[in-house]
């Protein structure tokens, strides 16, 4: 390899510092010269754990980050906070950024290019949202705000906007702080994710955690004081008092900087790039929730936004930028989350998704228990799988209960990874102790369940 190399990454969170480390494993610095942007204050967090911070779970935003733009130097890797990639121009191998704090623009040259600018949050104009007091739910800074909110204006009354896995972890977070909580979403029930049956489910027990669901209601917009803090949420039905609200409806591949520089962007609005990595422009790789990535169910393309993708995929540019091989398979969007001691998971297709996707399929739900019965901490769960007629093969699954119940979803994906059927799970070999599990485990029991059904739903077919 002729001179040192220059490679830019754009962001730094999961995908893109992944990428860094992994390609600085492999090449050092007098090789390969590594210069990262993110248009934040932070970088390398777990945007996942700022629902546990702003709960009071997690003591200080500081614990959420795992390595230091100090840190980084120390490798050999130039992480630069506070500056934003704005143009990024293929033909001349460069990138125009930009600083936060004084403005100035400048071209970077580069060698290889790392797109992983994660996703953009989903913020409707609606009037008020811009108030003192509304909060998305993005970045680091985001939940610092949240939780100096919380401490200085001491609020009694939360709005949480949407219901999906944000809008439950930061009810929770509202929850936990001793706020009273009510939860607005569009929607018809939380979790749209679940089928309809799971989701009921969820929606019971938020209830009886106090919290107000207002469902199938689109916020309208949000009432301001004269100094201009929110006071209240208007859905089409009612007007709800705040105040202090939070926006939890969702994201989308933020993909725009690519797609504007001629990098393919698929209908998922995700970048396109194939399993090593690499989009279908010379020397740019791409990864992290901007991407699309292809379902191993369904094998269509998605975009699921994961820190768990985010990882993986950063880790397998990585390895390549850094002269290896690797690859990045695919995804099940197998996802796990909990709203006080209501567990939820799930893991492949639901009903909907399988039926778009073209199967032909039938599912089951069991209620069990998440120990022997007779164990005193035994709580209940529903387990639901979604599997194809005839073939039996699970096409996905889903868990709510309380505690112990979610993180048999783990189990549940590998299952669905290795495209067994419901027979087959019938026979795995689980482990048993009353304080685990049944001696038949929900698994064990469902997948029982669905295979009977299967086989008279075979008969009656024939």
């Amino acid at each position: 390899m002729a001179g040192r190399e220059r490679l830019l990454v754009i962001g730094g969170d999961a995908a893109g510092l992944s990428a860094a480390s992994q390609a600085r494993r492999r090449r050092d610095a007098a090789d390969l010269e590594i210069v990262a942007f993110e248009r934040g204050r932070h970088a390398s967090y777990s945007a996942c754990g700022i629902p546990y911070y702003v709960g009071g779970v997690v003591d200080g935003a500081d614990r959420l980050i795992a390595r230091t733009p100090a840190e980084f130097a120390a490798r050999d890797i130039d992480l630069r906070l506070r500056t934003e990639a704005v143009e990024i121009d293929t033909a001349g191998g460069r990138v125009r950024v930009r600083d936060a704090a004084s403005g100035a623009e400048a071209w970077e040259p580069y060698d290889h290019l790392m797109v992983a600018t994660g996703a953009v949050p989903v913020r409707p104009p609606l009037p008020g949202a811009d108030a003192h007091g509304v909060h998305g739910v993005q970045t680091l800074d985001d939940g610092i705000a949240i939780h100096r909110a919380l401490e200085a204006d001491s609020p009694r009354r939360a709005v949480v906007v949407g219901g999906g896995y944000i809008g439950l972890e930061m009810a929770e977070a509202m929850v936990m702080r001793g706020l009273h909580v009510a939860l607005v979403d569009a929607a018809e029930q939380p979790m749209t994710t679940l089928d309809p049956d799971m989701g009921a489910l969820v929606a019971d027990a938020m209830r009886g955690l106090g919290i107000d669901l207002y469902l199938g209601e689109p916020v309208a917009g949000f009432d301001t004081d004269a100094s201009g803090r929110v006071t209240a949420v208007r859905t089409e039905a009612r007007t709800l008092p705040a105040d202090i609200v939070v926006l939890g409806l969702g994201v989308r591949p933020g993909g725009e900087l690519a797609r504007d520089a001629g990098i393919e962007v698929g209908a998922t609005g995700g970048v396109v790039t194939d399993r090593r990595m690499r989009t279908r422009t010379e020397r740019v790789w791409a990864a992290g929730d901007c991407v699309e990535s292809r379902h191993l169910v369904s094998g269509e393309a998605v975009a699921i936004p994961l820190g768990t993708h985010a990882n993986k995929q950063g880790r397998v540019a990585g390895i390549n930028l850094g002269g290896g091989y690797a690859t990045f398979p695919g995804v099940l969007g197998t996802a796990i989350s909990k709203i006080c001691r209501v567990e939820v998971a799930r893991t492949g297709l639901n009903e909907r998704e399988a039926a778009d996707a073209g199967f032909a399929a039938l599912s089951v739900a069991v209620e069990s228990t998440t120990r022997a019965g007779y164990h005193p901490d035994a709580t209940s769960m529903t387990t639901k799988l979604v599997v194809e007629r005839r073939s039996g093969r699970l096409l996905g699954a889903q868990i709510v209960g309380e505690e112990g119940a979610a993180k048999r979803v783990d189990g549940l994906a590998v299952m669905l990874w290795n495209r067994m059927t419901v027979e087959e799970m019938t026979g795995l070999d689980l482990a048993y102790a009353p304080p685990f599990s049944p001696v038949w485990d929900p698994v064990l029991i469902a997948a029982r369940k669905a295979a009977e059904r299967v086989e008279r739903d075979m008969h009656a077919l024939d």
